[in-house]
């Protein structure tokens, strides 16, 4: 059942299953392609209900960023870890010792933060090895990446804004934002800033509550009626699989724009969001700031000019991937899997 999953979600190059009961950490780091140079991705710390359910996570979030990479025109792979442990009960020792399994694999997968972990996190398994990125200031990395996440986010709305709706101002428009963490907080404040009218929600409802508290002007929804908001753009920010049959027929919006991983429960939803006259902006494109911060940051020369020239381009990736699924009648997430496979071929 394993290899069928591993099959199944994009044959990849090595998935190691760790295990250390004295400090609580059992998880699955899974690498799917080192074409473009070292796999980099985040480590999820998520109490999964299952091991397969976690395995199915890692292969795809892993392979998602196999083409985040590649599609955002960086020398590097695409990896991502998980962790099986609620936040709640993480320990400094149980990172450094995740660090240490990820120096066994001598710098071929590097990680970095991701739901459930934090820069101090990375601070941790710095302790054990080198390959980790995303960490602080102090310790002479970039930070918190999540500020670039919802940058290009942004960048991304506003590409999608401008093919769908034929306009180059957010203003007035009406978006939906779902999860209120760290990328999804950012996004609320850089769309608010861009005179948006928004709605938010998150599974703790008090993160929307203390949002709002700090924006009197945006409106809180229960996470379980968002999709029912009339709007003009949905933005995921939260977890993945969220676009699904069930949730499909309740979208009132004209774009699916966010900065969650794996926003559909199938590559295949996409064809129903086309009947529906709904324009999607596939995920690891434009959710790539984050995996740009910190790739910049590997290489050793830093700068935030350097990330936001990066993100920039993103508009007119996303412009290419829209104009081309119009032309050839594919999807956009097609298109954009085509342009990031393209590249690593020509890299082998």
């Amino acid at each position: 059942m394993v290899f069928q999953h591993i099959e199944e979600y994009g044959n990849h190059e090595q998935v190691m299953f760790f295990h250390e009961p004295s400090v609580n950490l059992k998880g699955i780091i899974a690498i799917h392609n080192t074409a473009l140079g070292p796999a980099i991705g985040g480590c999820r710390m998520w109490p999964y209900a299952s091991e397969k359910e976690a395995l199915i996570d890692v292969l795809r979030l892993s392979r998602g960023m196999t083409y985040k990479s590649a599609a955002a025109g960086l020398e590097q792979g695409g990896g991502k870890s998980v962790i099986i442990c609620d936040p709640k009960h993480k320990t400094p020792e149980l990172f450094k010792t995740f660090g240490r399994f990820i120096h066994s694999l001598n710098g071929v997968y590097i990680t970095a933060e991701d739901v459930g972990t934090s820069v101090e996190d990375m601070q941790h398994i710095r302790a054990t090895t080198p390959f980790v990125t995303g960490l602080s200031e102090q310790m002479g990395g970039s930070g918190d990446p999540s500020p670039f996440t919802a940058q290009s986010t942004l960048v991304g709305i506003k590409a999608a804004v401008s093919y769908k709706l034929n306009r180059e101002s957010l203003e007035g428009l009406k978006v939906a934002v779902q999860g209120m963490g760290h990328v999804g907080g950012y996004l609320a404040e850089y769309l608010l800033k861009e005179g948006c009218q928004i709605s938010i929600c998150d599974i703790f409802e008090r993160k929307a509550k203390d949002f709002q508290e700090k924006y009197p002007q945006v409106k809180v929804v229960d996470h379980q009626y968002i999709y029912d908001e009339d709007c003009d753009i949905f933005s995921p920010c939260a977890l993945g699989s969220v676009i699904s049959v069930e949730t499909l027929k309740r979208l009132k919006c004209s774009i699916i724009a966010g900065a969650a991983n794996n926003q559909l429960d199938k590559l295949e939803r996409e064809y129903d969001l086309r009947k529906k006259n709904i324009l999607y902006a596939p995920d690891f494109v434009i959710n790539a700031g984050g995996v740009i911060n910190v790739f910049v940051e590997s290489q050793g020369s830093y700068t935030k000019e350097e990330v936001q020239k990066r993100i920039a381009k993103i508009y007119h990736v996303l412009k290419e991937i829209f104009t081309r699924s119009e032309e050839e009648r594919k999807n956009p997430t097609d298109v954009a899997i085509e342009i990031a496979n393209n590249r690593i071929q020509r890299k082998l």
